[in-house]
């Protein structure tokens, strides 16, 4: 556990909306150092992530294919979407993997949060893990491509390169070391 000095906390005297759009939000904080300086910090306020993690009885983990055109890389990744901070995480990213798979996990549970840039966000990646799922429809059109890849090959695939996207990393190796779902 992680101690905390109140003496030694940056703290946030304000923030003014810069922009504001469906997707994200940016503020201007007002922020004062512990030594009683201040100053301007920009801010990037993102809606709740959902990642879903569904793992088989052959110890494969199902991923997608992605293009991610803003910094123009295919990756590997688990479906994901957003998700509306008073919705139910779990409900969100059974719906996000149904919507880009076709396969509906059944009973996923929170394997880990992740906060991907805490320097500059409050965004907060959720992932979830199921062990049973059921394929109800067609991938989506987000989905180029996805297979069910065996979880002793994602470290490889992280190290290749081929996975790419910090999330799917860090839960695909986490996997290997958390207790499988109920």
């Amino acid at each position: 556990m992680v101690s905390h000095d109140p003496q030694r906390e940056w703290m946030m005297l304000g923030e003014e909306p810069v922009v504001r759009t469906p997707w994200f939000r940016v503020g201007l904080a007002d922020v004062e150092l512990p030594d009683g300086r201040r100053i301007d910090h920009y801010l990037f306020r993102l809606p709740p992530v959902v990642l879903t993690a569904m793992q088989d009885d052959q110890d494969r983990v199902l991923l997608i294919l992605r293009y991610r055109f803003i910094p123009g890389t295919w990756g590997w990744e688990l479906p994901s979407g957003l998700a509306d901070p008073a919705e139910d995480f779990a409900a969100a990213a059974a719906r996000e993997t149904l919507k880009e798979t076709g396969w509906e996990p059944e009973r996923p549970e929170l394997l880990l949060r992740l906060e991907v840039s805490a320097g500059l966000t409050d965004s907060v990646h959720h992932v979830y893990r199921s062990s049973r799922a059921r394929q109800r429809g067609e991938p989506g059109f987000e989905t180029v491509r996805m297979e069910w890849f065996p979880l002793g090959d994602l470290s490889a695939m992280i190290s290749s390169g081929e996975i790419r996207a910090a999330s799917t990393s860090a839960a695909v190796l986490m996997i290997g070391s958390a207790p499988p779902p109920r």
